[in-house]
């Protein structure tokens, strides 16, 4: 009975520790593999993604965005193609392989919703931008307002047929009573920053931008006013997945990073308010 009683107490003992270690085991488990997927996850998403955003966007995205997302996913080769949101809109319609849309208007983002090109619950309106009016720097003197650009013989738009701006720009001009005044004078690009370059090199005495546009070459062209309030909508960015990207991991990785306060502070310090 002795002999039984020793074996049945190694047993026990045997049992315990045994115990012991697999809850050991259990608890650092899960801790782990918590660090190891996100590790993974990071280096699981890589690739292309190509990247259709308004021509407004080009600097911030080039200079500040694209190279800060990099340092978080190394492995995403991120392609940018900016011009006009019309343009990019109708690029996208005629089957370009864009993985993520960002336009300077609602409108072509919702006609691409509409036709069942972004991806479920992607679209995010994410930033807010100003209409301006601006003169070649030196000129200020000419100009106080809106209501005095039918002072000028040369006035630059972007094509209110396609670019935002321009859309924004004869919705203001309209409802400020001054669209047939100036219509004659109007010298049309095909986006926001060729008529910014226009105002900068005074082939054009007057033109109207985003705030952001003027602000980045503060040195060459002078903010004479913000359009009116109640002259135009509000100018929202959306930012969205297509529904055919080939690279749907790395543009929702990219989607996260433009709505986190690191990205925040890059957009705000590029004259840009957040939409929230």
């Amino acid at each position: 009975m002795r002999e039984i009683w020793k074996i049945s107490a190694v047993i026990l003992v045997m049992s315990a520790a045994l115990g012991l270690v697999a809850c050991g085991s259990s608890g650092t488990g899960q801790e782990a593999p918590q660090e190891a997927d996100v590790e993974a996850e990071t280096e699981a998403v890589g690739g292309t993604l190509t990247l259709a955003a308004a021509a407004s966007l080009e600097k911030v995205f080039t200079e500040e965005l694209i190279p800060m997302f990099n340092e978080q996913y190394p492995d995403v080769v991120i392609e940018g193609s900016y011009d006009s949101s019309g343009k990019l809109q109708t690029q996208i319609e005629e089957g370009a392989p864009v993985d993520v849309f960002f336009s300077a208007a609602t409108k072509q983002m919702t006609t691409l919703s509409e036709e069942g090109m972004i991806a479920d619950d992607t679209m995010v309106e994410l930033l807010e931008n100003k209409i301006v009016m601006i003169v070649p720097a030196g000129n200020e003197e000419r100009f106080s307002g809106f209501e005095e650009i039918v002072n000028a013989d040369m006035i630059a738009i972007g094509d209110p047929e396609s670019v935002p701006a321009g859309q924004y720009a004869k919705e203001a001009l309209t409802n400020l009573g001054l669209w047939d005044q100036v219509e004659g004078r109007l010298s049309v690009g095909t986006n926001v920053t060729e008529v910014l370059n226009w105002v900068a090199a005074s082939s054009a005495e007057v033109g109207i931008v985003y705030a952001t546009d003027a602000a980045s070459i503060a040195d060459q062209v002078s903010v004479i006013a913000e359009a009116p309030e109640g002259s135009c909508q509000k100018v929202i960015y959306p930012a969205a997945m297509l529904s055919g990207s080939q690279n749907p991991e790395a543009s929702q990785a990219f989607l996260d990073f433009l709505q986190t306060e690191e990205a925040a502070k890059v957009f705000e310090a590029a004259g840009f308010t957040m939409n929230h």
